[in-house]
């Protein structure tokens, strides 16, 4: 993307996060962007239909950054997921949130999230010897649910858990998955103690 282009939307996105994070995103309109980010309208509406569609882009550009961060620094844990950046970036916009809540956009934002961070995910047990082996189908199925775990984590870290910190929140969630994929050896269920049937005459 050329770097004119890249400055014009980092400002415009910049400029609707800003606002949310002081007034609901309904009282927002095109021109309270255009004036925080001193960006003329004809500029806008060459990059985006109306507010929604910056705002949405916007968060696609979040979540494909924040999903592959570990794929692009070449981290060489076994995390498959920066739980605890995600997490701790998350509980600075508890504003953001809120207004995002009051305009019923967090389903759409969720649904975005758990799409980015499931193909991150993916691309990180195809990269572990561990769950290299296993069929493509079976690792996109474990991604897609390990997706959905990680921002029901989120969720239930943002309403109750205020006592538990975001590195504790990434430790939990690697514990899970781990422990879901290479689950430990069954042992055998004890056989019980039945009754003799075949009684001497």
């Amino acid at each position: 993307m050329d770097a004119r282009v890249r400055a014009t939307r980092d400002a415009l996105g910049d400029a609707i996060v800003a606002l949310m994070h002081e007034k609901p995103f309904e009282s927002i309109t095109v021109q309270h962007v255009l004036d925080r980010a001193h960006v003329s309208r004809s500029t806008f509406y060459s990059h985006y239909s109306d507010k929604n569609d910056l705002f949405l882009s916007d968060v696609e550009d979040f979540f494909e950054m924040m999903s592959t961060a570990l794929i692009r620094h070449g981290d060489t844990s076994t995390r498959v997921a920066p739980v605890q950046e995600f997490f701790a970036h998350v509980a600075e916009m508890r504003q953001f949130i809120s207004s995002m809540a009051a305009s019923e956009k967090v389903r759409d934002v969720m649904e975005l999230g758990q799409g980015h961070f499931a193909r991150a995910i993916e691309q990180r047990l195809a990269a572990f010897p561990a769950t290299r082996n296993p069929s493509a189908t079976r690792r996109s199925a474990v991604a897609h649910a390990s997706a959905g775990a990680l921002f029901s984590l989120l969720n239930w870290w943002l309403n109750h858990g205020s006592s538990t910190t975001a590195a504790q929140m990434d430790a939990l969630f690697h514990q899970m998955l781990w422990c879901g994929i290479n689950p430990p050896a069954k042992t055998a269920a004890p056989t019980p103690n039945r009754p003799n049937l075949h009684k001497p005459l």
